[in-house]
């Protein structure tokens, strides 16, 4: 029986403080050590960035959803560009590719992510990331949960997803 890796999206915004950089640095580090595949928005900015780069850092497998037509946008921390051409189009891809979806601070585009992500019943983890009231709903559900730091994420990964494969 060949058992998937499990396929975690980490979801943010192009630019970050540099504690949410470190946070999302130090998550692609622990995603990476759990034998876990990374996926994200593939650019070499922000969040994208520092989670591949903690990743790649310790071993792991990093995969790339670009909005672009070419992969000349990828970080160099991506193993596998995925191109799709789609501009924000891609956040369906993002999140329906991903086990889980941790989303860590950003805009528009990450409120999409997790938006989506929940509306296809996906579990998603926010980290420094407060929606106020918006997904409410999905909180009560279990389907929304926050973490204090990305120790906190992996636990979170391992209570709700992989002990209940």
């Amino acid at each position: 029986m060949v058992i998937r890796k499990i396929i975690v999206g980490v979801m943010g915004g192009g630019m970050a403080s540099p504690s949410d950089y470190k946070i999302a640095y130090n998550l692609g580090g622990l995603i990476a050590k759990e034998g876990w595949v990374l996926l994200n928005g593939g650019r070499p900015t922000g969040i994208m960035d520092a989670s591949a780069k903690g990743a790649k850092d310790k071993g792991g497998l990093t995969v790339g959803i670009l909005p672009a037509y070419d992969s000349h946008q990828a970080s160099c921390y991506i193993d596998i560009p995925i191109v799709t051409g789609m501009g924000d189009g891609r956040n369906y891809i993002n999140v329906l590719s991903s086990d889980i979806v941790v989303a860590l601070p950003g805009k528009a585009g990450t409120i999409s992510e997790i938006a989506l992500a929940l509306k296809n019943r996906k579990k998603v983890i926010l980290v420094n990331f407060d929606t106020g009231v918006l997904f409410e709903d999905y909180s009560k559900e279990g389907l929304l949960k926050d973490a204090r730091d990305e120790d906190e994420v992996i636990n979170i990964i391992k209570e709700e997803f992989v002990l209940k494969q």
